[in-house]
């Protein structure tokens, strides 16, 4: 057991990248029943002490078990970002969701459908609408002003919630949560799928990625990145390190970030190979709006084409 405690520090040491500022099992202690229970035991107590929740844990455990057994061997210092190894399933998916572009570019998410029609003349790539109301009519209009806002524009509309509607007014995609996953019935999501609408779908970790591949969706939100006070989290802010472990296991599909970030964060954030960032008040809340999008937009852009040349 000793010998295993040391390799579980270096371990830790060797990926503190990952590493949350958090008190979670910082002493979660190795409990390997066999030398062929060891990877996953290891990669398990490493993921506690780095702080990732105990649903996150058991899938990193679980991929780094898949990953010795494929390598032959247990490597203490490679971290698990092949996707055979999480158990997904091959991309595109045979029966999945209609594809959307690998590279979404900035993705803003907006409270109205006055924002859309103003972020869609000014030639933002992708949209969301995030509009709340207790009034089923008044999402109902406003979901079809958002829609009819974006006609004969390039930007592409997501919808957030009101899948309904949604597919009512002719969206082109729909964006859920993981809590809309614990509610929709299986023929809810043959409905979308059916009808061709494409589908995001957010995610806070590697247990809830695992979780919403399954679904086959157009693309996969990351987040929250940085903290973020627009909504209550469910988990802490995931960080640098960890979403660019993330995108590295989803390179093949279409990943957005979202979360806090700001014009300062997008070299970091183009640079762990994210196609997509979501922001919200880096535009609603800036003096000239269409001017902050165009700076966002741009300094990203050079960001990805310096992250390629590297």
């Amino acid at each position: 057991m000793p010998r295993l405690n040391e390799l579980l520090n270096a371990m830790v040491a060797q990926h503190a990248a990952l590493a949350l500022p958090t008190d979670v099992d910082a002493a979660c202690p190795v409990q390997a029943a066999s030398a062929s229970d060891e990877p996953r035991a290891l990669a398990y107590a490493a993921a506690r002490r780095l702080g990732f929740i105990e649903a996150d844990a058991r899938c990193v455990a679980q991929a780094w078990q898949r990953q010795s057994e494929r390598m032959g061997q247990f490597d203490a210092a490679l971290w698990p970002v092949h996707a055979q190894d999480f158990g997904l399933g091959p991309w595109p998916r045979e029966g999945g969701f209609a594809p959307c572009p690998h590279a979404l570019g900035l993705y803003a998410v907006l409270p109205s459908a006055e924002w859309v029609g103003r972020m869609a003349r000014a030639g933002l790539p992708t949209l969301q609408l995030r509009f709340k109301s207790p009034d089923p009519a008044a999402i109902r209009a406003e979901v079809q002003r958002a829609v009819d806002a974006v006609r004969g524009t390039e930007s592409l509309l997501f919808i957030n919630d009101h899948w309904r509607v949604a597919l009512e007014a002719g969206a082109y995609g729909v964006h859920l949560g993981q809590e809309d996953l614990d509610t929709l019935h299986p023929q809810d999501l043959e409905t979308l799928r059916s009808a061709g609408v494409r589908l995001g779908l957010s995610t806070h970790g590697y247990a809830e990625m695992c979780r919403a591949d399954a679904v086959g969706p157009s693309y996969i939100a990351m987040g929250a990145v940085f903290p973020t006070t627009l909504k209550a989290m469910p988990t802490a802010p995931q960080g640098l390190g960890r979403l660019g472990a993330y995108a590295a296991l989803m390179h093949q599909r279409p990943v957005v970030a979202i979360g806090g970030i700001g014009l300062e964060h997008l070299p970091a954030v183009a640079a762990t190979g994210v196609g997509s960032f979501a922001v919200v008040r880096a535009i609603t809340a800036a003096p000239d709006p269409e001017a902050a999008a165009a700076e966002l937009a741009q300094t990203f852009a050079a960001a990805q084409a310096s992250t390629a040349k590297k």
